[in-house]
């Protein structure tokens, strides 16, 4: 078993080896890292009182949560919680039937959707990119919203530095529509890095990756969490949100169950009510955080063939 490094809240002033970020990886130039760094205390955005309903059908109901500028926020839940529709909220993209919504302190209907751009970059489960764009021409459509700015001089170099990161050095010409899976989710990975916002909203953004590739994207979230932008991240693996989020969402029918640091948020009998499945917390042996299993009992021996049988030991080794 791989050890994780540790969380921010753990370790705030580890620095970022070789192997985290390329040299010259993205500076920090994001708006909300630029606020973290003059000592604004103010949440990068707020949810208070949202409710959403969809064909008499209440979604979401009375949610609100903050998340701050340096940290990775982790939302969690069974499916059908409402964790990918308060995402929505937040984007913008879902209306609400109440409550309301605020980036920096003013009111998401506020803003136009170029300035939204500058503040907040969105990853979806799904790209939505079908037609035949280059994994280059992907990246760059992350720098849209700086287009007649001083920043856009940046371009070339912000571009190469989010497909340095995201590993697709060798795809970078090849159409979108021919990669795997998780190639296309780290292709939109290295859009919304090459966006250069103080917010990130991940949608399930491990759900098509392998092992290494899901630490990879966590640990680029934590990383920018340290530069200073805001991280909320919606997530099914509960063992990921414990190592590398600061602060966790847990929802369950459209509302907020309870929310907090990791350990306060992940413990067996909460989780095994709100998932309505026996679960087990164990510590990862080296970083100490939390690993989230089912409670399974031993599979039953074959008919006939004692459990302590020699042949069977040699069959499962």
């Amino acid at each position: 078993m791989s050890a994780r490094s540790p969380r921010p809240s753990e370790n705030r002033a580890v620095a970022n080896g070789p192997q985290d970020r390329p040299e010259g990886a993205i500076r920090d130039r994001s708006i909300a890292g630029e606020e973290a760094s003059r000592g604004s205390s103010a949440p990068a955005l707020r949810v208070q009182g949202a409710s959403v309903s969809i064909g008499g059908t209440r979604i979401l109901d009375d949610v609100s949560f903050t998340a701050s500028p340096g940290e990775v926020v982790a939302l969690i839940g069974p499916n059908g919680a409402g964790k990918s529709t308060l995402l929505s909220v937040v984007t913008g993209d879902q209306a609400t039937t109440a409550g309301r919504v605020e980036i920096a302190g003013r009111a998401l209907g506020e803003w136009s959707l170029r300035e939204l751009g500058r503040r907040r970059a969105v990853l979806l489960q799904q790209n939505g990119v079908f037609f035949p764009f280059t994994v280059r021409e992907v990246v760059e459509m992350g720098r849209a919203p700086w287009q007649g700015t001083p920043r856009d001089a940046d371009d070339d170099r912000v571009v190469a530095e989010s497909i340095a990161l995201t590993e697709l050095g060798r795809f970078t010409e090849r159409p979108l529509p021919s990669l795997s899976g998780g190639e296309r989710a780290r292709a939109s990975l290295a859009r919304i890095l090459a966006q250069e916002t103080g917010i990130l909203l991940l949608d399930e953004p491990t759900a098509a990756l392998d092992l290494r590739h899901q630490e990879d994207v966590l640990r680029i979230a934590r990383d920018r969490a340290r530069a200073g932008d805001c991280v909320v991240v919606v997530l099914h693996d509960l063992s990921l949100a414990a190592a590398y989020a600061d602060r966790i969402v847990l929802l369950a029918g459209g509302q907020v169950v309870t929310a907090g640091p990791p350990d306060a948020v992940l413990t067996a009998p909460l989780l095994s009510a709100v998932y309505e499945l026996p679960v087990e917390v164990m510590r990862h042996p080296v970083t100490g955080t939390a690993l989230i299993l089912p409670a399974r009992a031993p599979a039953p021996a074959p008919a006939g063939i004692p459990a302590s049988s020699p042949d069977l030991a040699k069959e499962s080794s």
